[in-house]
């Protein structure tokens, strides 16, 4: 359901659920991550690129080496497993802090560029399957949520994406959180 909000000349529209999946929309993210990153980050000093949020949290540095890694072991190997072998075979686990070794001394430009070419390649491939609705009906298994479709992987892989970024930003906003005086009270993102 839909609903129009009208407030001070402008309209507003609210939505009382989810958008259904859709390919192609999907594509519109996951396309343009790379480059939404890259802006972000690149050329910034690591007082913005290297903080985190405290043990055992992610640094946007870090956060880019672990899409890195996700690229390559997990969204088009578990898109592979659901079509050849159902739920038949588990998905690998997936190591949420290979990057502290995969990309260490490695400067952040160069991580970006190859989080690029690697989504470049998965999407062309992605792309190359030419998929149908029937896919995305395919199950798979994942080693702790159990059967999963194909639809909601490819959902996930668009939901991390947006997590990460705005995990990015969150991260690099509380760089000035002691600095904003009574501000702080306005701005939510600080107090995740």
């Amino acid at each position: 359901m839909v609903t129009m909000k009208v407030k001070k000349d402008k309209t507003f529209i609210t939505s009382a659920s989810n958008m259904h999946f859709n390919l192609d929309k999907s594509y519109h993210i996951l396309e343009r991550t790379p480059a939404v990153l890259k802006t972000l980050l690149c050329k910034l000093d690591d007082d913005w690129i290297m903080n985190n949020e405290g043990p055992e949290t992610f640094s946007p540095y870090d956060v880019i080496g672990h899409l890195i890694y996700g690229e390559k072991t997990d969204w088009k190997e578990r898109i592979t497993r659901i079509l050849e072998y159902g739920n038949t075979k588990a998905f690998d686990v997936f190591d949420r802090f290979a990057q502290y070794t995969e990309s260490r001394g490695k400067p952040l430009e160069q991580l970006l560029e190859e989080f690029k070419q690697l989504r470049n390649e998965n999407i062309l491939w992605l792309k190359s399957l030419q998929l149908s609705a029937a896919d995305f009906n395919k199950k798979g298994l994942h080693p702790v949520l159990g059967e999963v479709l194909l639809k909601d992987l490819l959902a996930t892989w668009v939901v991390h994406d947006l997590t990460h970024i705005a995990q990015i930003t969150r991260v690099m906003a509380k760089q000035y959180k002691e600095e904003m005086g009574p501000w702080t009270e306005f701005f939510r993102i600080l107090s995740f």
